[in-house]
């Protein structure tokens, strides 16, 4: 009541009011001679409301004037009283005003009022008044509250640059920040791309740390948000790991920062330590965690989610909606998410985005068009995001002329003018391949929108069109566009499909400079294009020199490394990123399984399997494929097409799986099935269909089928590919056909070392060791580099011939000239060169020097030697050394009751195969297979299972006497090694390329050659056997076995008894 007293009578009396302050007792501290008028709260609330008046603009200076008349005046105190309700009612107007007037009596130097008005203007906005306030201030009253209550004005109107510029000049004014400081600049580097790009939020961390305010919750939880909005995800963790003290702000800071950034995993394992130390979940919270289990595919955890939603009754917030929504639409259960749609009592554009773009993804585009038109005719209005949803959908379903449709209610709603929508649209006419329009677009947008930039980048580079990818960038930069995280991995994967290897080079180099050689997705980019070029050692280099632990750069190396058959390396780092607490994405699962198929690791594919399917990628398609050629690779056929059946959408790669595993593991009959089956259901099949399909073929030597592939790769256009001649070559040569190998390489336009290679070996393996030398020399002299394949061909074809020195000068040619350290085939192959020679002591010397530790390969060649040398010491010296390599090869036990058979050893050969048999070790079954009218017919030793089994055996028993005749004789120790084997048909003596030979010659024509491939290597019996029929039947005869082509012709054989 007293001041209203006072107010109410202002005007009319000074004496009054002097009079009534005087006589009243409460405000004793009140003196108009020389003493302070203290704060009353409701007086200054009422001065300051009056005084906000029109009518009563003067009000103060009343006040101060009937004061000044008695003598009396307000000293700072009572002014600061009426800043202070200024400042609480934020009434900066009156607070203009009244600093005027306190300006004219003389308080302009005093910095209490000057500090208060900083309060004032900072608390109103007003920026400029506020620093020049801060200015006038005495520096050595401009403490860190002062500069707090400056900060604070910049950082809540955003004004970044001018945060960090006011921090630069609080230090240099040796002012100690405190926490709020602190978090005030944190707050704004948040903002400014530009600090964390020079790395100054780590400097101010460093700082942070110096001042002692490492633990501060407050600092912490900025320095969680921060690095966590700039990708720093595992730095954020670290900070919240080593925080004493957490509030919900940490948590949720955390797992936004988890989810944010691809994390979900960590998200939700973040979400259950939150739950477990009893932090109660918000409503964000929820959405954030669900929003994780969407993108990690983890629908089941988000039904759960769902559940303790309902029961903390959070079903009713359109953010926890929202999220339901999109989990629901993105598993593909979108009778839940538009049950959850239906039941939201508040809805909002992002909850018509969610389900319109779970409509549009699974091809409800009707359902998703009907929901558009209910949005429109609602109250809420789609959005520029509502739009570009259905544009996305319609880019990735191909959708062409509904995105026009899009295109044209865009326009008419004035929406193409927005960022998002045309990078929307542009993208849309990219992957729908309608270049010519995408490029008008874009040149009629936006062009500092580095967004559009990009998607053209992304555009020419699906073409394959390098030149205009790089005009595109190089315009870029001209027009001062920085590129971005995006723009480089768009032009990068371009020069690695076109294999532009020197661009991406010098596109590397860009990235160093402009300080994106840290970022995780370039550097990924970056490694893909290395390994995809054999530069492994470079992209180890950049993955390694990674501080940011990211799934992205671990698998791409993973996958690098399988690409390359590097297939160990593969499945170490999978475990090693395992180890390091990062879970595969479906790249690393993919390619970890396929590199166990390299290997032929099915029980370690298997658990493989097992970790991505609990990990939530059952049904990706990548994994499915990868599983496919591990079980085909590993020869498990009914779970190779188990796996097939379970895929929905079958690509070009689910049937090479197939393909190629059959035909790498052995079942070639079942790879050219599939094959067959291909074409029939109309799949197009590509370059690496056609290339197992022939590799295929010529492992079963069976030409016919392998030249009706080669008129189909001719029709299809792929015979100009140097892989397709390449394998070719390889499919001629194994077939026993050199003029077609011959052929195939003459007229080759363009060769490559691999081509060379194929024609070397081809004739190499067909005893033609002149030839292969001849054109080995030519390639040389053409500046071909010869490689390691080149020169284990060359070295076959010397042993084959029995060009030792000539071998011998080859084999250190590989280091001297061309530093090709040989490896342990290439020593193997020196050794048969010395062996077929009959210089065993030599071979043996050179075996005990070798700089390797010789292998099993090495031993058995030399063994081999003994056998038709017949070096007893030598051969069961070798013999020995193979038993402890091999214990459980057959062919060791083979080899040496081979050798003792043919010494006359029957007792050593004896305790051998007792020997074999105790250690459980079997024999390989001899087989032999031959291709009459389309069919492969195999026969085995002592085969009656054929049809004409009768018959055949029958006609063999007629060219044995005939072969008899001409000078044929048994050779016992063959004939003896098998009966010894426990079988006691007389027919048993028969093997199997005897009886393929007698069928082939009962059923081919008298112009066709008969040829016959066999698994195992021809014993001497047979051997004899075949060069006597080829003369008397007067037939060619073609025999491919383990080790190498015999052409038979007229009694003699193309390897001159020596193989």
């Amino acid at each position: 009541m007293f001041s209203k007293r006072i107010i109410h009578h202002l005007y009319k009396s000074s004496d009054y009011l002097r009079q009534e302050i005087w006589h009243f007792q409460y405000w004793k501290p009140f003196r108009l001679n020389n003493c302070t008028f203290t704060t009353c709260a409701s007086i200054n609330s009422l001065v300051l409301d009056d005084f906000s008046d029109e009518e009563n603009v003067y009000y103060p200076s009343i006040i101060h004037s009937h004061i000044a008349k008695d003598n009396g005046y307000f000293d700072h105190t009572y002014y600061l009283s009426l800043l202070g309700s200024c400042l609480s009612e934020g009434s900066i107007v009156d607070a203009k005003k009244l600093h005027g007037k306190l300006l004219k009596l003389g308080f302009g130097s005093d910095y209490r009022i000057g500090a208060r008005f900083l309060d004032i203007y900072v608390a109103g906005g007003d920026l400029s008044s506020a620093l020049q306030i801060f200015d006038n201030l005495p520096s050595g009253i401009r403490n860190v509250s002062c500069w707090n209550i400056l900060l604070s004005g910049f950082t809540r109107t955003k004004r970044n640059d001018a945060v960090l510029n006011l921090f630069s000049r609080m230090l240099r004014e040796y002012v100690n920040p405190d926490e709020c400081t602190f978090s005030q600049v944190l707050q704004a580097c948040s903002y400014n791309k530009a600090a964390f790009r020079f790395r100054g939020v780590e400097q101010i961390h460093a700082l942070v740390m110096h001042c002692g305010l490492g633990l501060k919750l407050i600092v912490c939880n900025r320095l969680i948000d921060l690095y966590s909005k700039n990708g720093l995800v595992d730095s954020a963790k670290q900070v919240f790991e080593d925080m004493v003290v957490r509030d919900s702000s940490s948590w949720v800071a955390m797992l936004s920062g988890f989810c944010k950034n691809e994390r979900g995993e960590d998200g939700i394992l973040l979400y259950k330590d939150m739950r477990k130390f009893g932090v109660i979940p918000t409503p964000y919270v929820f959405s954030s965690v669900i929003s994780a289990s969407t993108k990690i595919k983890a629908f089941d955890l988000g039904e759960q989610l769902h559940a303790s939603i309902y029961k903390w009754g959070f079903l009713t917030n359109v953010f926890v909606g929202n999220a339901l929504v999109t989990l629901y639409s993105r598993c593909g259960y979108l009778t839940l998410a538009e049950q959850v749609f239906i039941e939201m009592p508040q809805k909002d554009g992002v909850t018509y985005n969610s389900l319109i773009s779970g409509l549009s993804l699974k091809g409800f585009s009707d359902k998703a068009l009907q929901l558009f038109e209910k949005m429109q005719l609602g109250s809420l209005k789609p959005d520029c995001v509502t739009i570009a949803s259905l544009l996305g959908a319609c880019a990735s379903l191909g959708a062409l002329q509904k995105g026009r449709q899009l295109h044209s209610y865009a326009t008419k709603a004035g929406l193409c003018s927005d960022s998002i929508i045309e990078g929307s649209l542009l993208d849309l006419y990219v992957k729908c391949s309608d270049i010519e329009t995408a490029h008008k677009f874009f040149l009629g947008s936006q062009m500092e929108n580095i967004v559009l930039w990009n998607v053209m980048l992304v555009g020419y580079g699906q073409m394959g069109d390098l030149d205009e990818s790089f005009q595109i960038f190089s315009q870029m930069l001209v027009k001062g566009l920085q590129p971005n995280q995006y723009t480089y991995p768009s032009i990068l994967r371009t020069c690695t499909s076109v294999g532009a290897l020197y661009l991406g080079e010098q596109i590397h180099s860009q990235v160093l400079k402009t300080g994106f050689w840290q970022n995780v997705y370039v550097c990924s980019v970056l490694i893909d294009m290395y390994a995809k070029h054999e530069k492994l050692d470079a992209a180890e280099k950049i993955f390694w020199r990674l501080n940011e632990e990211d799934v992205v750069s671990w698998t791409s190396m993973i996958a690098g490394y399988a690409q390359h058959d590097l297939f160990v390396e593969a499945l170490t780092l999978f475990r090693k990123m395992q180890h390091h607490g990062i879970r595969s994405d479906n790249i690393g699962f993919a390619s970890a399984t396929s590199a166990c198929a390299g290997i032929q690791a099915l029980d370690q594919g298997r658990q493989i399997h097992a970790q991505s399917v609990v990990s939530g990628y059952s049904l990706d398609h990548s994994i499915g494929n990868a599983l496919i050629f591990l079980y085909a690779r590993c020869g498990r056929i009914q779970d190779a097409y188990a796996a097939f059946d379970k895929i929905d959408t079958r690509d070009i790669i689910s049937w090479n799986g197939l393909v190629s595993g059959f035909a790498q593991s052995g079942f070639c009959e079942e790879a050219l099935e599939v094959f067959s089956r291909l074409n029939g259901d109309g799949v197009e099949a590509n370059m690496f269909t056609y290339g197992s399909a022939v590799s295929a073929a010529a492992n079963t030597t069976n030409i016919k089928q392998g030249k009706q592939i080669h008129a189909r790769i001719i029709k299809t256009g792929y015979n100009a590919e140097i892989e397709a001649s390449n394998v070719l070559i390889t499919l001629y040569a194994k077939c026993g056909s050199l003029v077609d190998a011959r052929k195939e390489f003459l007229e080759m336009q363009n060769k490559n070392d691999v081509s060379w290679n194929a024609m070397i070996t081809g004739y190499s393996q067909h005893g033609c060791g002149n030839e292969a030398i001849e054109l080995f020399e030519e390639m040389r002299h053409l500046g071909v580099k010869p490689n390691h394949v080149t020169y284990l061909g060359v070295l076959s074809a010397c042993s084959h011939v029995g060009l030792v020195d000539k071998g011998l000068c080859y084999f250190n040619s590989m280091s001297k000239d061309y530093g090709l350290m040989p490896k342990l085939e290439h020593y193997a192959s020196v050794v048969d060169i010395l062996g077929r020679a009959g210089h065993l002591q030599r071979a043996m010397k050179f075996v005990v020097t070798m700089p390797i530790e010789p292998d099993a390969m090495v031993w058995r060649t030399l063994l081999s030697a003994c056998i038709v040398q017949k070096n007893m010491e030598i051969g069961e010296e070798a013999g020995k050394h193979l038993l402890e390599l091999e214990p459980q090869d057959s062919a060791t036990y083979v080899l040496l009751s081979n050798l003792y058979a043919v010494l006359g050893r029957w007792d050593s050969r004896n305790q051998t195969r007792l020997l074999m048999k105790d250690r459980g070790v079997k024999k390989e079954p001899g087989r032999s297979w031959i291709e009459v009218k389309n069919t492969i017919h195999a026969f085995f030793v002592g085969d009656r299972l054929h049809p004409l089994a009768n018959h055949i055996y029958d006609f063999v028993e007629e060219l044995n006497k005939r072969v008899v005749m001409i000078g044929y004789v048994q050779d016992n120790n063959s004939l003896w090694n098998d009966f010894e084997l426990g079988q006691k048909d007389p027919t048993a003596y028969i093997h199997s390329e005897k009886l393929a030979i007698a069928f082939g010659l009962l059923s081919l024509p008298e112009m066709f050659p008969v040829r016959v491939m066999k698994n195992l290597r021809v014993c001497n019996d047979c051997h004899n056997w075949i060069k006597c029929v080829s003369k008397v039947a007067n037939r060619a005869i073609v025999v491919r076995d383990a080790y190498r082509f015999h052409h038979f012709a007229d009694g003699d054989c193309s390897c001159n008894d020596f193989w």
